[in-house]
């Protein structure tokens, strides 16, 4: 089988990048090793603003899909809350797994073939300067030859332990935070805000949310792992029901959980290496996550389609190789990773209790949350 652009995951990224490509004229393929794009999420499905402004096909998402949140409750260790909006921003909460199922649809309705239960190995250059993959087809424990696919050029989205940067030899994440979702059908809490919980001791380097989707309620933690524990993937990393416990004056369970989604994290910011002649990595894959917020929905979608429409171009002889320009206007997060280290070392449950009301804190926190200045209430 032969394809122009051959993309390993039906990632947001892997997603984009596939519209774009074909809406551009290419021939295109996808390989995604679960059943269904929205199976086994790590994602919590939060798009910020900017991401449903910049991507226009988010425009088309059906309604049930999404709800708006237009405000942060960030909760200090001591549980002391601090209410933060911004004018005119607002917060998507997705019902995920239905998301990204859309999202296929939608590709496939363009003529992409995704081929679902299908696993990447590796992958041989051709005397063309493409690439012959041989794929699996994964049926459980057992897999069973598919097919052999030449693609003229290759990208990897398929996540933060990337097997198509594995099998050339590109850079592989290396921090990690983990992390833990669970969904409940009944959960009480104030719907207007994404709640957000700092805890030195329960979320090293990073925080707890809450926040109601259509038709359920999501509550999650994270937290920073060391070096020597990346391949800890299990709750034995988390105290969930302590956290559980600390979060429930304010949200009420009344219910069992009804899913649960779990997963690495990259945290150090876009990799060095992530392309070659032929073949990059976007999304997770190439790290373009925030060190800091953990966010990576918008990376995602945003340079997916640079990267179709690039690849496209550089097919149809209209512009250069994306994986030695594009590649470079991948956000470098310098900032961000400082701040990651300084949060790594420094994160102290006392300085934020005594932080929380100060006009210094709020501004921060308005910064990171809305990327410009908001309107804070006092806090309580």
């Amino acid at each position: 089988m032969k394809t122009d652009l051959l993309i390993v995951g039906a990632s947001f990224s892997g997603l984009a990048c596939a519209r774009q490509a074909a809406l551009a004229g290419l021939s295109v393929t996808v390989l995604e090793k679960k059943a269904q794009a929205g199976d086994k999420l790590h994602t919590t499905g939060i798009l910020v603003k900017e991401v449903v402004d910049q991507v226009r096909w988010l425009q088309e998402v059906p309604q049930h899909l999404i709800r708006q949140i237009e405000g942060v409750r960030l909760y200090a260790p001591n549980m002391r809350m601090l209410d933060l909006q911004a004018p005119g921003y607002f917060f998507w909460a997705t019902e995920t797994p239905g998301l990204l199922n859309w999202m296929t649809q939608e590709v496939r309705s363009l003529g992409v073939q995704i081929l679902t239960s299908t696993l990447f190995e590796t992958a041989q250059r051709t005397a063309e300067g493409g690439w012959r993959v041989p794929v699996l087809q994964n049926a459980g424990a057992q897999t069973a030859p598919h097919a052999e696919i030449e693609a003229r050029y290759l990208i990897g989205a398929d996540g933060p332990t990337s097997r198509v940067a594995r099998a050339l030899g590109l850079s592989k994440n290396t921090e990690f935070l983990f992390g833990m979702e669970r969904e409940y059908a009944m959960a009480e809490l104030d719907p207007g805000f994404l709640h957000c919980f700092i805890d030195h001791q329960l979320a090293t380097g990073y925080i707890g949310w809450a926040l109601a989707t259509q038709g359920y309620s999501q509550i999650g933690l994270a937290k920073r792992l060391p070096s020597q524990r990346h391949g800890m993937h299990k709750a034995g990393a988390l105290h969930f029901e302590q956290f559980l416990e600390k979060i429930s004056p304010v949200v009420r369970i009344q219910s069992e959980f009804m899913a649960v989604r779990a997963g690495m994290i990259p945290c150090g910011g876009t990799l060095r290496h992530i392309g070659c002649p032929g073949a990059m990595l976007i999304g997770d894959a190439a790290g373009t996550v925030s060190p800091v917020t953990a966010g990576g929905i918008r990376t995602a979608l945003v340079y997916g389609e640079k990267a179709g429409v690039a690849v496209a171009d550089y097919l149809h002889g209209k512009a250069q190789d994306p994986a030695g320009w594009l590649v470079r206007q991948y956000p470098g997060y310098r900032s961000k990773r400082f701040l990651r280290w300084g949060y790594d070392r420094w994160q102290s449950d006392w300085l934020f209790n005594q932080l929380l009301s100060t006009p210094l804190f709020r501004r921060f926190a308005e910064q990171i949350y809305f990327h410009r200045k908001g309107q804070a209430a006092a806090s309580r």
